[in-house]
């Protein structure tokens, strides 16, 4: 089909007008990208196109989305955060997430992190304590298109038995030290993010690996995380 030459820059012009409406803070999560994640040494590609595609803005409430791109955590309620992006993208990173993996998602929060995690991975599990949080991030997730990633109420110390072993396991709340179920449900080869220590004061995050049964640990840099709660919390 013919187009006049001058009818085409009128197309473009209103495409790029409702690619902005769509999503008003792309710039600002390029900006994020660019400025809190990749210049501080953030370079697995994936991690970065899943930050880039993944609009964090609808993971907080809506007096906060002004603030979504910030460096700095932002709370979601009970107690509860959406992290640093910063250390979303850095845990993520640590994973060397790629298809074909499996991830296990240790307090889904929002669901901010698993929906990193499921653009690029082939499945998450996610558990969430609360559940009013697990009602909210299930229901989101699923609007978002988000087929690839389940989510379960029920104590994350735990894990999830029936989907194990995991290719990677990322905790989004401190514990005091690394859960024993996590470490069984951690596949040969795996690796582990946790941030460990004393809830409300600065813990470790650490990274856990899985090799020919043995376990090693590595203390990476000091982080705040809200405390992993329990069952009987």
């Amino acid at each position: 089909m013919f187009i006049k030459s001058h009818i085409v820059p009128v197309l473009l012009i209103f495409y790029l007008l409702a690619s902005s409406y769509d999503d008003p803070y792309k710039t600002q999560r390029e900006r994020m990208v660019k400025n809190q994640i990749e210049a501080r040494g953030i370079k697995d590609e994936a991690t970065l196109k899943a930050m880039k595609d993944v609009q964090r803005h609808l993971f907080v409430s809506k007096d906060l989305r002004e603030n979504a791109y910030d460096d700095r955590p932002l709370p979601i309620g009970y107690g509860q955060t959406i992290s640093q992006p910063y250390i979303v993208g850095y845990m993520t990173e640590l994973i060397h997430p790629k298809p074909g993996k499996k991830v296990l998602e240790i307090g889904t929060g929002s669901g901010y992190q698993a929906a990193v995690l499921a653009e690029i991975v082939d499945k998450v599990y996610t558990i969430e304590i609360i559940t009013e949080l697990t009602n909210s991030a299930s229901k989101l997730l699923k609007e978002l298109g988000y087929k690839n990633i389940e989510v379960k109420n029920a104590d994350g110390y735990y894990g999830w038995k029936e989907h194990a072993p995991f290719d990677a396991i990322v905790v989004t709340a401190a514990s005091e030290y690394i859960p024993p179920p996590l470490i069984e449900q951690l596949m040969d080869g795996g690796k582990m993010v946790i941030p460990v220590g004393s809830p409300f004061l600065t813990q470790n995050l650490m990274l856990v690996e899985k090799s020919g049964g043995k376990i090693t640990t590595k203390n990476l840099l000091p982080v705040r995380f809200v405390p992993l709660k329990r069952g009987n919390d």
